[in-house]
């Protein structure tokens, strides 16, 4: 059943996203605000097949912390699930992501006309510049701006250190941090075609003031705070003693 689940899945994306773009080329005209409205439907399209397809709910913890203003989003990244469902918890995001992914057919098309901030990750601190530059634009326009600070997937349990840039970004244009923890590797693993069916754990921190912060302590506050919460939604990954040092070389970093 997850097999057949997983495959039908695999084929309404097949058909769908090529859609979407195509009509998205058609209405390329479009203000850079519309446009991101425009594709909204297909995304809670695209939830919806996630939750009765591959029956992977989630439940939100902390949405009271969201802001009603712009602000940086940090989330842990554990698979393609929290792409589609960040869109939907947190109105009007705009994403940083690499721009390699421009490359991909259709959809890399599709978040090229996006109001995202794509970056060259190995033009090193150009790159810094560029988020901070293109970030606060988009923070500005109103947009919730969207970072996984490890810079990539990981797989449930793994740890990495943080990338400073979305701290970076938040001090510059002076707008608070959110912090954001999640399981969704548990049911949906990086490049896996089965998807397992569960309920995802979001977990919403309260945001961090960044007024008078410098980014370094902003980016330990925010790593702080998502790798605790990630030790409480999955307990199972981390084993205690491997916590306790975690939370030593943490608190003697800060």
């Amino acid at each position: 059943m997850i097999f057949l689940r997983s495959a039908l899945f695999m084929l309404a994306m097949v058909i769908t996203t090529p859609l979407i773009v195509l009509a998205l080329l058609c209405v390329f005209w479009l203000p850079s605000r519309q446009r991101r409205l425009f594709v909204m439907p297909w995304v809670r399209l695209v939830m919806w097949l996630i939750r009765h397809v591959l029956n992977i709910d989630h439940r939100i913890e902390g949405s009271g912390n969201i802001p009603a203003t712009p602000c940086v989003i940090l989330c842990k990244h554990q698979s393609a699930w929290e792409t589609f469902a960040l869109q939907i918890i947190f109105p009007l995001t705009s994403f940083v992501y690499k721009r390699e992914l421009h490359w991909l057919p259709f959809f890399g098309w599709g978040i090229k006309l996006m109001p995202f901030v794509g970056i060259d990750r190995a033009s090193g601190k150009a790159a810094l510049k560029q988020v901070v530059e293109r970030g606060t634009q988009r923070l500005n326009e109103g947009y919730r701006v969207v970072i996984f600070p490890e810079g990539t997937r990981t797989a449930p349990g793994v740890t990495r250190d943080f990338k400073i840039g979305g701290a970076w970004l938040a001090a510059a244009a002076g707008v608070p941090v959110v912090p954001v923890a999640l399981d969704s590797g548990e049911f949906w693993r990086r490049n896996a075609f089965l998807k397992h069916p569960g309920t995802v754990t979001v977990s919403i921190g309260p945001a961090i003031a960044t007024a008078g912060r410098k980014a370094g302590e902003i980016n330990a506050l925010a790593e702080r705070w998502i790798d605790t919460e990630m030790h409480r939604i999955s307990p199972h990954r981390y084993p205690k003693d491997t916590h306790e040092a975690a939370h030593a070389t943490t608190h003697a970093a800060t």
